[in-house]
Order: structure tokens, then sequence, then C-alpha cells
């Protein structure tokens, strides 16, 4: 029997109704189903809760009912397990999401039966060096990006810079985004940085309204590290994959570097991106 993980978007009646059909489905066929506490009291599946820290140990297949925010926190959950991701759309379209509710049943009669492909994702690990304390060291995961950005209006952020731990240049803008191809056209793009192919395996930096000459974003091998510091007294805030984990001070850092581990995507057809693309901006055939 497998044990099958369910990540709802609670304020997405769609979301809500498709996780309460699935878990009715799969537990009806003698499979186990584990929901993350506050989800599991909205969706009335309260012997289903299972404690976040412990919901990957042991698990088969992740369920991400939303959009591509959803899908971020469920990798977030499970990557380090290596657990694949089915990312079923409840929202607007989605890069990351592979199909809509309708088709959730018989996707899960598929995965089980092993008729699937697994696409793989390069994460960045993101490491924090933080003298003045005010972000924890602890390392991070993010499958589209990190940035810093000023904390307030009517300033810019100074900092800088080092590749492969050798000084690079600093920078006067009002914040710098270290992405992943998948992460290239989520808040990288907003700024005018590079879509990348998320076939590639690559660190792209940009920086956010830069009040320098040097504008343009770099696109690095997957082998490099990219360090940013904060060298003057203005704050900057952290922010990995739409979390905002606290203010960085004169001094701290961050070091970005590719991850070891990989988000795992189910897929059961091949997606082309750039369909996706062409969908997304409305780009026409001819």
């Amino acid at each position: 029997m497998a044990v099958v993980a369910l990540v709802v978007h609670r304020l997405r009646h769609e979301a809500v109704q498709s996780a309460q059909e699935a878990a009715t489905w799969l537990r009806e066929r003698g499979h186990e189903v584990r929901i993350a506490p506050e989800e599991a009291d909205e969706l009335d599946l309260r012997d289903c809760a299972c404690d976040p820290e412990k919901l990957a140990t042991g698990l088969d297949l992740a369920v991400s009912l939303g959009g591509d925010g959803t899908i971020l926190r469920t990798v977030e959950l499970v990557a380090r397990e290596g657990v694949p991701v089915l990312g079923v759309n409840a929202g607007h379209l989605g890069y990351l999401t592979e199909l809509e509710p309708a088709q959730l049943v018989s996707a899960l009669e598929r995965f089980l039966a092993g008729s699937y492909d697994i696409e793989e994702r390069m994460m960045l690990a993101v490491g924090v060096d933080a003298p003045s304390g005010a972000i924890a060291a602890e390392p991070l995961l993010a499958l589209n990006e990190a940035s810093i950005e000023k904390h307030g209006p009517g300033h810019t952020i100074h900092a800088a810079v080092s590749i492969n731990d050798t000084f690079f240049t600093s920078y006067a803008a009002d914040g710098l985004i270290v992405a992943t191809p998948t992460g290239s056209t989520a808040y990288a793009f907003s700024v005018r940085g590079p879509i990348v192919s998320p076939r590639q395996r690559a660190l792209i930096l940009t920086p956010v309204s830069a009040h320098m000459l040097f504008d343009r974003s770099l696109v690095l091998d997957e082998s490099e590290s990219i360090r940013i510091e904060l060298i003057d007294d203005r704050p900057a805030v952290l922010t990995v994959d739409g979390r905002e984990l606290g203010t960085m001070r004169r001094g701290d850092a961050i070091i970005a570097s590719a991850a070891p581990y990989a988000s795992r995507f189910v897929s059961f057809e091949r997606r082309d991106f750039f369909t996706i693309v062409k969908a997304k901006f409305g780009l026409a055939d001819r």
C-alpha cells in the first residue's frame, strides 16, 4: 500500500473538494493519507493529520492542490526525502502544475500502477551567515529564488557580491535575486531577468532597479556559488520562495549554490515549457 500526502490551498474550494475526494478514494483502497494538521481540520479529516516534520518520512507521493505557491510549499516539505510531487491546478494556469482537479483520481491510478515519468529540477541551497543574529543560520532550500530587498521606500541597499569566494562587485539597488531556471519565470522575470529553460542547471543573479550602470543579469554554472553581503547600515529583507525570513543587517550575508537535492515532479505526458510560456503571455502563433 502507498503513503500519499495531500498539501492543500485551504482558501480554494476546488482544491479542498478535490482533496476530500482523493482522500476518500485512496483510503477506500487501503492507502495511507497524510495531511498537515490545520489542513486536516479544514477537510474534516483529522485522523489523517500528520506533523509536517514527519510528513515526508516513508512517503511515496505528495499531491499539491492549489497553484504554484502551493507547490513551492510542498517541495519544501518533501524535497530532502526525494519524494515526487504531483501538482494539481486549482488556480490560474501554472508553470508547475501537471493536471486539473477532475483528472486527479485517474492520475493517482496511473501513479500507483507505475505508469508515469519523473522530471527533476534544480534547487538552490541558501546558507545564512548573519553575525547580527537577526536571521537563524539554518540551511534553506528554494525551488524558485532567494531575494534580498530594501526594507522600505526611499533608499537602496548596498551589497558586495562574490562569486566562487572572489569579490565581483558591489551593487546599489532595490534588491538582488538569485534564481533557479524554474524561478526565472517568477520574480526574476518581473524585473526583466532572462527566461531560462527548466532543463538547464544554472544560478541567475538579477538586480532589482539597480542604481548603477551595470544592471544586467548574470547566468552562472551550477558548480559556482554566490555570496551577497550587506555593506552599509541600510537593512534588507531576506525572502526565500515567497517566505519572508527576517531583516538582514550590515555584515549579514547569504551564500547561494546548487542544492544537493532536486525537486521531483510526476509527469504523465511531455509538457512543453515554451507552450506554457506562450499561453501565459498570450503570444501569437504567427
